[in-house]
């Protein structure tokens, strides 16, 4: 069921996932719950997406092919708007050492798929980034 969000709480996103049904899924329940929401499948693309659509929250996959995830999140926080944007990591990768190799690139919150609705509602709910 799609959560109500107030005006306040709708967030521009950007779906960063080389799984595309995973990626569309997702994409389609958070525009569901409100959300303006697009989707890119590779790196590069997400890159060009940061560019051009100026999402506040950024939902990146680490196991892309090509440019991981990592490299996405570095070099969005060298953008010059990268600095506002909440970049969240939605991974398969959960051990400790990813969590904190996530953070030193650049991650403001590190979730493990497949991720609980209550925990992806509340990091995108949560404040600017790295607060």
């Amino acid at each position: 069921m799609p959560v109500q969000l107030s005006t306040a709480e709708r967030r521009r996103i950007l779906v960063v996932d080389d799984n595309e049904d995973a990626a569309d899924s997702l994409a389609m329940m958070l525009s569901l719950d409100g959300h303006e929401v697009r989707k890119a499948y590779t790196g590069a693309k997400a890159l060009s997406c940061v560019r051009d659509f100026l999402p506040d929250v950024v939902l990146l996959d680490i196991g892309l092919p090509g440019m991981d995830g990592y490299e996405v999140a570095r070099l969005i926080r060298e953008e010059p708007n990268g600095e506002h944007v909440r970049l969240i990591a939605l991974t398969g990768y959960g051990q400790e050492s990813d969590k904190t190799r996530a953070r030193a690139a650049g991650f403001d919150e590190h979730l493990v798929k497949p991720v609980e609705l209550g925990n992806l509602h509340r990091a995108l709910a949560a404040g600017t980034p790295r607060s």
